[in-house]
């Protein structure tokens, strides 16, 4: 019966002891010669060889259909897949090496001396009596929650932090033949750039593309344009596919990779992973145009074998440890980020694309604009057509050249980009999706008018999509800032036309009010400029030639970024509100003015009466505003601003009554 007992431990069951598959391993009943306590024993003894012959099932279950993984329709039957769980799997299989060799002891022990009895089976495996159900415990987790992939390193983590010194080194043990696929991965990754992922189990990810451009539902009708025989229909399919060409050149060299958080186990931080994603994001895009234009070096300065085998060295310790492992990572880090800061700052120069980005997005080259304001006005004042970018890129370019801008490698990587819905707005609403909500079409060219650039490699890391995004925010902005400013500037130039002919009331008002209006924007104009891009910039360019490392130089450009948006108030939705209106005014009262160059008529005094006293509102609550953010925040640009505006307390004394103090001092002028 003792070779049975042997025979059935080891997950071979006979008639003595049987196999049930709800049950598991037990005793049969009804056996004369066995006593009630050596039963409560023996069945005792077969739990061990329940779990033992479950823990076999799993193993083959899992290691015998990793060939059969391939399949699509086999992996979801089989529900458990990934090379995780044939780590796991081999590391179970090497804890219950222990159990084997004791059976095979015992058998040899019972040989020797056929007198020994069950007793002496039961103490020589008690010490399985505590390590199997807990071992059990994490099988039926990963069994029940389909655990796969990085999860499983969390799951065995945590079961290893028990008291039981047994389950602890095992579980261990298991954990330490699970690390090996990930420091495989890390390899990979961190020194190839390679993503070799078949069953996304690690916690870093390709992201879904987003290069593709969504189409539109285009007129029928064409419309000609007198462009060499283009139509408005074929002008915007070559703008579409030229967009398309740029967008694919991009995607070879920048992929998106992101964390999956699911898949991240707990000790591991997020900043260490953080780390992990940007060098395998930099090695992956410079391995890319290595292959392209077969540039000579690596980014890890050829040290991609010092580096294997350190990783190779802490895969081969059975704890893991985070200070020895983030150190590594750092060090790894350390070398792509100062080989990144080399590539962009002294061959790319990134100090002249910076300087190029401040000039056109932060209207740096004033002398520029100010000529494509004059070129373009009559262009853009209507709402824009299917002609109107091609023909506001060629005033564009014009003014370029009468500045004297004649950079023939610069002038191509930009362009003006002007927000087109269609012919007709009223028939394009007719035949739209109703599902879909309907976008307001721009009432005027200036409202549609944005800004891109081509950016070359490497430069894409640093001047992504959404962060050319943010300076076309600001670049329209600032345009429509120093459009109107160009505009009252204008109105003066017909004061001082008219300044020897008779005038009324009236225009006392309409000369005062301009006065007050080019006091606010010039003032707002100076503010962003000096107080905020240069002083930003400045901060900018000091932190980068102070630093050499990539991350840095992202970290000092994204606060660079954040700064421009915030202390120019379009992130503080009330005081990008309250400009927006005075802007809006402004521009309708230099509309009025230019209509009615002479004394205003009884139709245009309403309206003047009209903007008066919505300009004296706005301005007010702009004061109020402004007052109260300073009292909360540090901000010294932000207190010039206000020290310019109410330098003599006109603001705080007029408390809200701008409007009618322009009419009464206008009135008490006329009569003196």
């Amino acid at each position: 019966m003792i070779h049975e007992l042997l025979m059935a431990l080891t997950g071979y069951p006979g008639s003595i002891f049987v196999w049930n598959r709800d049950s598991g391993l037990q005793v049969s009943q009804n056996l004369p010669f066995l006593h009630p306590g050596e039963t409560s024993i023996l069945n005792r003894l077969c739990k061990l060889g329940t779990d033992y012959i479950r823990f076999k099932e799993f193993i083959e279950q899992c290691t015998g259909r990793l060939m059969q993984e391939c399949y699509p329709s086999q992996q979801g039957q089989a529900g458990l897949h990934g090379i995780y769980l044939h780590a796991f799997c081999t590391g179970l299989d090497s804890v219950l090496q222990p159990y084997r060799q004791s059976l095979l002891d015992l058998e040899q022990e019972f040989l020797a001396d056929p007198h020994l009895a069950i007793a002496h089976v039961n103490y020589s495996l008690d010490q399985f009596q505590l390590l199997f159900p807990s071992v059990m415990a994490v099988v039926e987790q990963i069994k029940s929650q389909k655990i796969h992939g990085c999860q499983l390193l969390e799951t065995v983590h945590k079961h290893s932090c028990a008291g039981l010194p047994p389950v602890r080194s095992a579980l261990e043990k298991i954990l330490a033949v699970c690390h090996g696929v990930m420091y495989k991965q890390l390899s990979t990754w961190m020194l190839h750039g390679l993503l070799l992922d078949k069953y996304e189990e690690f916690f870093i990810k390709q992201g879904p593309s987003s290069g593709n451009i969504g189409t539109q539902p285009e007129e029928e009708e064409e419309e000609y344009l007198g462009i060499r025989g283009l139509t408005g229909k074929q002008l915007k399919e070559l703008q579409d596919l030229r967009l398309i060409e740029e967008e694919n050149m991009l995607a070879t060299t920048l992929k998106q990779f992101s964390l999956r958080a699911e898949m991240l186990p707990s000790y591991i931080p997020v900043r260490v992973a953080e780390k992990i994603l940007f060098v395998g994001e930099s090695v992956q895009m410079f391995e890319n145009q290595n292959v392209k234009h077969t540039r000579a070096g690596s980014i890890l300065k050829n040290q991609e074998d010092t580096f294997a085998a350190e990783l190779h060295k802490l895969k081969q310790q059975p704890l893991f440890n985070l200070v020895d492992f983030e150190n590594l990572i750092d060090k790894i880090r350390s070398t792509v980020a100062e080989h990144l800061w080399k590539l962009l700052v002294e061959e790319a120069g990134l100090l002249g694309q910076l300087k190029i980005i401040k000039d056109f997005y932060l209207l740096g080259r004033g002398e520029l604009f100010q000529a494509f304001i004059d070129s373009a006005q009559h262009l853009l004042k209507t709402p824009p057509t299917a002609v109107t970018e091609h023909d506001v890129n060629v005033a564009f370019q014009q003014s370029a050249h009468r500045v004297l801008l004649d950079d023939d490698n610069l002038l191509p990587l930009l362009h003006l980009t002007v927000e087109y819905h269609g012919k007709d707005p009223k028939d394009s609403t007719q035949n739209r999706d109703p599902s879909s909500l309907p976008r307001e079409a721009p009432t005027t060219g200036w409202s549609a008018l944005g800004l891109s650039y081509k950016v070359q490699w490497p430069l894409h890391i640093l001047f992504t999509p959404a962060v050319l995004e943010k300076y076309n925010i600001v670049f329209k902005y600032l345009l429509s800032v120093r459009r109107v400013q160009a505009e009252l500037q204008h109105c003066w130039a017909v004061q001082m036309q008219r300044k020897h002919l008779a005038s009324n009331q009236t225009d006392a008002v309409k000369w005062r009010v301009r006065n007050h209006m080019a006091f606010l924007v010039d003032n707002l104009q100076y503010y962003l400029q000096v107080d905020v891009l240069e002083s930003q910039f400045s901060q900018l360019l000091q932190q980068i030639n102070s630093i050499r490392d990539f991350e840095s130089i992202r970290l000092a450009h994204d606060h660079f970024l954040s700064n421009l948006l915030a202390q120019s108030f379009i992130l503080l939705k009330p005081v990008f509100h309250c400009l927006n209106e005075i802007l809006e005014l402004c521009h309708n009262f230099c509309s009025l003015v230019n209509q009615n160059p002479g004394p205003i008529d009884d139709r245009g005094a309403p309206q003047l009466d009209f903007l008066v006293t919505g300009f004296s509102q706005q301005s007010s609550q702009l004061f109020k505003i402004l007052s109260s953010v300073r009292n909360h925040q540090i901000n010294s640009g932000l207190a010039q601003l206000l020290l310019r505006l109410d330098y003599n307390k006109y603001y705080t004394h007029s408390g809200g009554t701008l409007g009618r103090d322009i009419l009464d001092q206008c009135e008490f002028d006329w009569k003196s």
